[in-house]
């Protein structure tokens, strides 16, 4: 049976021996749907995975019969990706435990347990984690629990999408202006029926890369996997399986069997058959920084420690009296000018008017008279600067405004000092670029905003052929597929570690805010009026 694969004519002989690595899902055909239906009136149309736009997942009406069946058709893994959610209808009695009805359960792995394969799962009661094992056996309705995470095509195709079953997504935000090319409707912000393509990944005797076989191919095969020696197929490890070997296995050398597509500089290097050192596993921080300007779409980037240029301060935009006190400190007096106007409904607190200035002070509470009767609100002391005098004033908390720092710090920073003495969010504009990066993208910029510092998982590497400098490269954000080779690299010391800046798309960058740091809280909404 001859077929082209992406473009290359490839041959499956009669008597050849393929072994199965795993089921991938190609592309999505979407259908627009309406109260849990397709349209009838609409077009099937196909998306990539890497369509643009972030998506909301419905949760599926159909129960699960068992526990065993939400194992075979759900993704469950050791990200959290891979931690999906259920309910019961009924109370589940357990030795030690019952779990009530309508009780969130999140499904965390799976595993062995006294010779019984078992489901860890933990829910939450009066915020405490109660962890416990469902038996594969455990026979019920089992409901998907309603997901109000954000989730990108590519992410869905991976995790999101049961076996034997559709899935109905709700576009969130579609990140992209829309143009003709667009199969969707112009703003179109429903539902749709996702229904997924698959192709089976595999690998053969005498090749070294992996082969992709749509899930449609006409060509008949034969289970033989009881009558044959399997060991002598090249065994695939992605990345994350890489980073998931002990300590004591690195380094090791591997082969890039399936190197990643378009990447930026320096990965643009790791084409299929280059063989790599893997010196160590380690997480690294790394500050998340975006471009200071209004209009969209804003570039995006990961900054490591080791960034050896300097950054000088901007003034920040802070739009509201409650963001005048957290991004105040205790390290400096905060300066700032009214770029908008407010008029205040009481008379015992400041009105703002386009050009006054003040130094922030505290928040505190103030006793004010509404509607004839006397209430606590939170107000912010500040003080006005006149010409040649301050006035010490009261900003409501509730106050929508607009104010600009006003920057009376020269000073040039590392990275790292920033982190060290200023709360982030903070606004810097590059002063001296790193000359040890060939191309710094970081100075090119006018101006930027460290949002936050997370922690991340990278692999060290370099050329196994040419090992002169050595670069760390993530592991959840770079697909690529390696297999292991026996040769002793023990004792070898990686050498000088490249700086990489890695710009990362809006996708990634809703993704790394949400699943990197899993401390990030959004700040508390302002105080409303006073009602």
């Amino acid at each position: 049976s001859i077929y082209e694969m992406f473009g290359n004519e490839c041959c499956l002989s009669t008597g050849e021996v393929i072994k199965v690595i795993g089921f991938k899902i190609n592309k999505l055909i979407a259908s627009i749907c309406e109260n849990n239906e397709v349209n009838r009136f609409s077009a099937k149309v196909e998306l990539p995975l890497n369509f643009p736009g972030l998506y909301k997942v419905v949760a599926d009406k159909t129960p699960y019969v068992s526990i065993e069946e939400i194992t075979r058709k759900v993704s469950i893994g050791p990200t959290r990706f891979g931690h999906p959610c259920f309910y019961s209808p009924e109370d589940i009695k357990l030795a030690n435990f019952t779990i009530k009805h309508g009780e969130q359960i999140t499904f965390t792995s799976v595993e062995e347990v006294n010779g019984t394969m078992a489901v860890n799962c933990v829910t939450i009661r009066n915020n405490q984690t109660h962890s416990f094992t469902l038996p594969l056996s455990q026979e019920g309705k089992f409901y998907e629990c309603e997901d109000d995470q954000i989730y990108t095509l590519k992410e869905i195709a991976e995790w999101k999408i049961p076996k034997c079953r559709n899935r109905i997504v709700k576009l969130f935000n579609t990140l992209h202006m829309w143009d003709s090319s667009n199969p969707l409707p112009e703003n179109f912000d429903g539902c749709l029926i996702l229904m997924p393509v698959y192709e089976v990944q595999a690998v053969m005797k005498f090749r070294k890369e992996i082969v992709h076989i749509l899930s449609d191919l006409d060509v008949e095969v034969k289970d033989i996997t009881d009558c044959y020696d399997t060991s002598s197929f090249l065994q695939p490890l992605s990345l994350e399986d890489v980073f998931e070997r002990t300590s004591m296995e690195f380094p090791m050398v591997a082969e890039i069997m399936e190197g990643p597509s378009g990447s930026q500089n320096p990965y643009n290097s790791l084409s299929t058959g280059k063989e790599i050192i893997v010196y160590k596993k380690y997480q690294a921080a790394r500050v998340l920084a975006s471009e200071t300007r209004s209009d969209s779409p804003k570039r995006h980037f990961l900054i490591p420690m080791s960034y050896k240029g300097k950054f000088k301060r901007r003034p920040r935009e802070l739009p509201t009296a409650y963001d005048l006190e957290i991004a105040r400190s205790e390290k400096e007096q905060l300066h700032v000018v009214a770029t908008k106007a407010f008029a205040s409904p009481h008379k015992d607190l400041f009105s703002v008017s386009v050009g006054d200035q003040f130094l922030v002070q505290q928040c505190q509470t103030s006793e004010i008279l509404y509607e004839g009767r006397k209430k606590l609100v939170d107000v912010l002391a500040c003080e006005q600067i006149l010409s040649d005098t301050y006035k010490k004033v009261l900003l409501p908390m509730y106050m929508e405004g607009s104010f600009v720092e006003v920057i009376h710090d020269k000073k040039q920073y590392h990275l790292s000092e920033i982190c060290k003495e200023f709360r982030l969010p903070f606004n810097v504009k590059v002063s001296v670029r790193d000359l040890s990066i060939e191309e710094d993208v970081l100075a090119a910029v006018p101006g930027l905003q460290f949002e936050e510092e997370i922690t991340d998982s990278y692999l060290l590497i370099s050329s196994a052929t040419n090992p002169v400098e050595s670069w760390e490269i993530p592991v959840y954000r770079l697909n690529m597929l390696v297999h292991l080779l026996s040769k002793d690299v023990q004792g070898v010391v990686p050498p000088v570690t490249k700086t990489t800046v890695e710009e990362i798309s809006e996708e990634q960058y809703y993704m790394v805010r949400r699943y990197e740091n899993q401390t990030l809280h959004p700040p508390p909404r302002p105080p409303k009026k006073p009602t």
